[in-house]
């Protein structure tokens, strides 16, 4: 297996997305055992969306995770940095308003919006502490982050299990399901250098979120961040 390069550039990750969207949430399905489901409905429960509520949804893909908040009467704008994710979003998903953004460079107006989520897209952020920051700044004051990412588990029996399943069962499953294996092979290097739950809070914390907690899922396969823009009290 060729070890992956996590230096790449934001545009050399973006076109490996580009060649793996027209499959990518079968794959996805087929490589988390089926358990993509449950962490999407735990993402929708964490920031509770209610009718006339602004949502951003960054690193949405195809849409897929989109879906459940306009469903639920909230506006919610799927973005993503890959144009070919787009594309197949919006022939997917078409009542969606898709907006092509760079995760340091959010193309909108400060406070924006009453929540911001991004699933399993934080790790493709060059720099996740701008990125959170830019979140942040997009998000009205009181509003709230979700953050879904892969994480470490909590059993170290069954972390050990996990790093051999990442580093030798993914990409091997990816060579027969997905249209471009090596993006899979990145997929595994950047979740094994990925920090723990409690370094990303840490992090969450140092780009100016308040109330910062986490839950691990699936044994902590994956943590739910979840934190709070604080309110600035105007001085008397």
């Amino acid at each position: 297996m060729t070890r992956a390069d996590l230096s790449k550039a934001p545009a050399e990750v973006a076109a490996m997305f580009d060649d793996v969207a027209e499959r990518y949430d079968m794959t996805n399905d087929v490589l988390a055992l089926g358990r993509t489901r449950v962490w999407r409905r735990a993402v929708v429960e964490a920031v509770g969306p209610k009718p006339g509520q602004f949502i951003l949804d960054l690193a949405a893909g195809t849409g897929t995770s989109s879906v459940p908040f306009a469903q639920a009467g909230a506006t919610v704008v799927p973005t993503d940095f890959s144009l070919g994710m787009l594309q197949v979003g919006r022939r997917r998903q078409p009542r969606l308003p898709f907006v092509a953004g760079d995760g340091m460079h959010l193309p909108f107006k400060t406070g924006a919006f009453d929540a911001a989520t991004i699933s399993f897209g934080l790790r493709n952020i060059h720099d996740r502490a701008v990125g959170l920051a830019e979140l942040r700044r997009v998000v009205r004051p009181g509003g709230k982050l979700v953050v879904c990412e892969f994480s470490q588990p909590t059993l170290p029996a069954f972390r050990t299990v996990y790093t051999e399943y990442l580093m030798k069962a993914l990409p091997a499953v990816a060579r027969k399901v997905a249209s471009n294996p090596d993006a899979y092979v990145y997929l595994a290097e950047s979740i094994r250098a990925w920090p723990d739950q409690e370094e990303l809070a840490a992090d969450i914390v140092a780009a100016g979120w308040g109330k910062v907690q986490w839950r691990n899922l699936t044994g902590g396969i994956v943590a739910l961040h979840r934190a709070t823009n604080p309110v600035v009290k105007a001085a008397r």
